[in-house]
């Protein structure tokens, strides 16, 4: 009784701080979540709205109306009741619109996290691609069909014209929600946050129209953004011996093999100055079973046949060895494999790869140890350019 009791009134106080926030804004997709909270929070405010977003990317994080941030602390696993509290949150701040980056990735959790606690009335979807396959479906159609999830009832969904799938038009019709696609680019007006994707920005810059931001207000704060975390990034470190500068990029946090391939498209863009050898420093999990097939699948087929040399690091290393030499019958020499690495061993290993100047890039995952060779690469690098 005394469970049913306390649900009646969590229940009743959540909704009383929705009440309070007229604008309710939900980002879901499985890359480019953060960035597109983070743009379009940036517009709002750059607007003058009063605006509370909290991401959940590379780390959670709660950002208020004048753009300062504070880490949500997590004492287990994550929980959807985050998003109960963001809205508290944000009602207590007098936030008149909240923007919040969807953490499910089950359909299920999805509806509960949209229906009973976000209750958007936009809801941005970035786009649809092959990761957490155990829990989203094994194909492109079956992971569109669980983020229909999210789609909210009458509510307006938005997302890049060339990742519409009928699964959010039948959700749509069924919610009597309404489609927009964000067609075209972004314009040649806009120049695209460091790291940031050209769709991204196209999809944040049409929720912002849809809301009256006009495009200079909000071109001009999506410049402003804070980046997240675990956003494209780059330092130049030393290197040695023999004593040399190392570009170091960081991809960690895009995850799956074909968001990386874009991640590294970008960074050829930004930096085409950056043309030494290139060393790969690909971080596996544990709890990433179906990731890190596909890994070991990309690199099979041949994503690493640019690169130098590959360190692949993490406990599932040595089952990755066994794996990649079962599936292509030969030696994989490029490829070096280590189970609990020090960084400082990853930047030996990349020095001993090559004696000219290096592009070091990070792919796989950014919890553990891709985050313990980003700290390194901030403490003892300079952000790249500078």
């Amino acid at each position: 009784m005394a469970f049913l009791v306390f649900l009646a009134l969590e229940s009743a106080t959540l909704e009383g701080a929705r009440r309070k926030i007229p604008l309710r804004i939900a980002v879901a997709g499985t890359r480019g979540k953060s960035g597109v909270a983070r743009l379009i929070a940036a517009g709002l405010r750059e607007s003058g709205a009063v605006v509370v977003a909290k991401t959940t990317g590379s780390r959670p994080v709660l950002i208020f109306p004048d753009g300062s941030e504070e880490e949500i602390p997590r004492a287990g696993m994550p929980s959807i009741r985050e998003q109960v509290r963001t809205v508290r949150r944000a009602a207590a701040a007098g936030a008149g619109a909240v923007v919040a980056e969807m953490m499910s990735i089950g359909a299920e959790c999805l509806r509960a996290e949209s229906e009973r606690i976000l209750r958007p009335g936009i809801l941005a979807l970035t786009n649809v691609r092959l990761d957490h396959l155990d829990a989203m479906g094994r194909t492109r159609e079956d992971i569109a069909a669980t983020l229909a999830g999210a789609i909210p009832e009458d509510g307006v969904v938005f997302f890049p014209a060339e990742e519409f799938y009928p699964a959010f038009g039948e959700a749509a019709r069924r919610l009597r929600s309404r489609l927009s696609a964000a067609e075209g680019t972004s314009g040649g007006d806009v120049r695209l946050p460091f790291g940031e994707f050209e769709p991204n920005v196209r999809l944040a810059l049409a929720v912002l129209e849809s809301l009256g931001v006009g495009r200079e207000t909000a071109v001009r704060g999506m410049g402003r953004a804070v980046p997240d975390f675990g956003s494209l990034r780059m330092w130049t470190v030393p290197l040695g011996p023999p004593s040399r500068a190392a570009v170091c990029v960081s991809a960690f946090a895009a995850n799956d093999p074909e968001s990386s391939a874009a991640v590294l498209a970008r960074m050829r863009e930004i930096v085409p100055a950056a043309s030494g050898p290139l060393v790969g420093f690909l971080s596996l999990r544990e709890d990433r079973g179906d990731r890190t097939l596909q890994w070991v699948r990309a690199a099979v087929d041949g994503f690493f046949g640019n690169f130098e040399s590959v360190a692949v690091f993490g406990r599932p290393a040595p089952a990755a060895a066994r794996k990649m030499k079962k599936m292509l019958g030969r030696d994989i020499g490029k490829f070096s494999f280590f189970t609990d690495p020090e960084p400082a061993i990853l930047m030996d290993f990349a020095a001993t790869s090559t004696v000219r100047d290096a592009v070091i890039i990070g792919f796989g995952n950014i919890v553990g140890p891709g985050e313990q060779i980003i700290r390194y690469w901030e403490e003892r690098g300079r952000p790249f350019g500078r």
